[in-house]
């Protein structure tokens, strides 16, 4: 306890310098004004950034990305309230409440109450963060080869559950093309090179970067092409501060919201937006005047902007113990982390404690940058609002092609963005998830090392993936994981639960 308070007052200390306030201010601006801007996502934002950061210093680099990534996860709510336009997807749930209020006056209102809720969410996920990722850390030092390959399946089925929740099959299906994606190249026990069609350039496999940012980015460049709109500015002349009574009257909401997000950011790939909807849904059910949702109700306002928040500390938690991405951003953060010499997973906490609480101070800091934002700029980042988007995806286009080429100064690489840009782009008009793609490429390493080493150990025996405890109660989660998802199981566990419950105990 002591040690990490100490740890904590250390990574504050750490980042009280001139060059890390500076990095602190700017990178929480712009991640404000990447949410802000409909089309640009947290992810897509800190992916185009890593290649900026590759000649700073390790701790630099993650402090900027880090406070892109919060301050994107904020800056969405803007259009949301404003335009009924989500900035990112964390943001739609925001719209339903958030809008009306602006069509009432109330638009200054709705942002303070959105600013000062997002900041109390992420305090709340930083402080699990704190508790739970050394003790997390800890019991992951207990898991072996075996473990490790269902984790790595868990963290792909359960995103592709979760954010492909009316066809979990197609979550599924993009999960299942982003291992198959990393299986290409060479593998690392023989050193044997698989599924590159006789190509020398895929014979070091596909680079997470170049995937990502095709995926996100040049994507969404094309889908920009298709659907050419220019949002409508509305002003907003009310007072943007609101009062210690008009936060704290619903305490409860932002306790629930804060531990639903965190929670919802624990699990590997889901995201900050099913942070945001689950959230807003527990919030309406619990409400005394759930009949005032969607009608301009700050209570649902306040459950979208703090479950959406308390997400991004929550997916650190994972991501630095397991090194399994919480979100699609957490990922991206996972490829700049190795970058730089940081090794997430299991051994951070003996190698590198200072690591964690170092992150824990970048979030304290980014939370109060993005207050200060959020109540005193709200009317100039409007501005942004103006610029035309088709303009803007110039820039993005710009920045994916350089973000694609730095790292490696290999033009196969622009090659591999614009594939997958034009395959993210055909999967997104199809409704197929991008997360579990993304997530899959990442997994798929660590899926199929365990799984070779693991039988490789046992001279071919496969019984050591079943029998071992953790093994088998991972395993168990899975298979149910993927029944449920199955609408006849699902509507008949339910319909058994139901005549329970009517039946009572010991009857029927």
């Amino acid at each position: 306890m002591f040690d990490g308070l100490g740890l904590l007052a250390t990574g504050i200390t750490h980042f009280l310098t001139p060059i890390s306030l500076f990095n602190i201010v700017w990178a929480t601006l712009l991640g404000i004004v990447i949410g802000a801007l409909p089309g640009l996502t947290a992810t897509m934002g800190v992916a185009l950034l890593v290649t900026l950061t590759y000649k700073m210093d390790a701790d630099q680099a993650i402090l900027c990305l880090m406070c892109i990534y919060s301050g994107a996860i904020y800056g969405g709510s803007r259009t949301a309230i404003l335009l009924a336009i989500p900035g990112t997807p964390a943001s739609a749930a925001t719209t339903l409440d958030g809008h009306p209020l602006a069509l009432q006056g109330k638009a200054g209102l709705a942002m303070g109450l959105a600013t000062t809720s997002s900041a109390l969410g992420t305090i709340i996920g930083i402080v699990a963060l704190a508790l739970i990722a050394p003790l997390l850390g800890e019991a992951a030092l207990r898991f072996g080869t075996y473990e490790f390959f269902w984790l790595a399946l868990f963290g792909v089925v359960i995103s592709g559950q979760l954010t492909a929740m009316d066809d979990p099959l197609k979550g599924y299906i993009a999960g299942i093309l982003g291992l198959m994606v990393a299986m290409i190249g060479m593998e690392t026990l023989h050193a044997h090179q698989r599924f590159t069609f006789g190509m020398p350039a895929l014979g070091g496999g596909i680079d997470l970067i170049p995937a990502m940012v095709g995926a996100f980015g040049f994507a969404e460049i094309l889908a920009v092409m298709k659907r050419s709109a220019q949002a409508r500015i509305v002003s907003s002349s009310d007072r943007v501060v609101p009062s210690l009574g008009e936060v704290f009257k619903y305490w409860k909401t932002i306790l629930r919201s804060g531990l639903i997000g965190t929670f919802v950011g624990i699990v590997p790939g889901v995201g900050e937006d099913v942070g945001s909807w689950a959230s807003y849904a527990a919030a309406k059910r619990a409400s005394k005047e759930p009949h005032m949702f969607g009608r301009g109700s700050q209570e649902g306002l306040i459950a979208a902007e703090t479950g959406n928040s308390a997400v991004v500390p929550g997916a650190m938690i994972p991501t630095l113990t397991l090194a399994l991405p919480g979100s699609a951003a957490a990922a991206v953060l996972i490829a700049a982390m190795f970058i730089h010499g940081i090794r997430p997973g299991p051994l951070l906490m003996t190698e590198s404690p200072e690591t964690l609480y170092q992150i824990v101070a970048i979030l304290l800091f980014s939370t109060l940058a993005i207050l200060a934002f959020g109540l005193t700029l709200t009317k100039p980042l409007l501005k942004v609002l103006s610029v035309p988007r088709e303009r803007l995806m110039a820039v993005v286009y710009v920045l994916c092609v350089v973000g694609s080429f730095a790292i490696t100064q290999r033009l196969f690489d622009v090659y591999v963005m614009v594939a997958f840009g034009i395959i993210g782009f055909i999967l997104r008009e199809m409704k197929y998830p991008m997360a579990p793609l993304v997530l899959g490429i990442i997994l798929g390493d660590l899926l199929d090392l365990n799984l070779r080493r693991g039988l490789l150990l046992t001279n071919g025996d496969p019984s050591p993936f079943f029998t071992r405890p953790i093994s088998a109660v991972i395993c168990g989660i899975i298979v149910v994981t993927i029944l449920m998802s199955i609408p006849a199981v699902s509507k008949r566990v339910r319909a058994v639960f139901n005549r329970t419950q009517t039946d009572g105990p010991g009857q029927g």
